[in-house]
């Protein structure tokens, strides 16, 4: 069993006890448990409901495992022959998650 679901705009596919980077959460903490209602697809074996725009009483039961820290990307910028060069890095924020269990009610 499977789902498609959408944290902060961005779909996912999961099923039980995957751990996914999702992006920041900043309100839920190490532990926190959270319940994601914006299930857009769920299949179990030959069974697939769609939803429009979410499938009805559908949830995703996660466990917040943490914050981390993506790669670090190089951001540099360059105009020749005007003595002008910027380089810059940033690591993009995450929240890692355990998926728990896919319910349909």
């Amino acid at each position: 069993m499977y789902a498609i679901v959408d944290i902060q705009g961005k779909q996912f596919k999961v099923r039980e006890s995957d751990t996914l980077f999702v992006p920041f959460m900043a309100q839920q903490s190490a532990e926190d448990t959270i319940v994601l209602d914006r299930v857009l697809l769920v299949a179990n074996g030959e069974d697939v409901s769609v939803g429009t725009p979410t499938v009805d009483r559908a949830t995703v039961t996660a466990t917040v495992l943490g914050h981390v820290r993506g790669d670090k990307i190089i951001v540099f910028k360059k105009k020749r022959r005007k003595r002008y060069k910027v380089k810059r890095g940033h690591r993009q924020r995450y929240t890692q998650i355990r998926v728990d269990a896919v319910s349909v009610a």
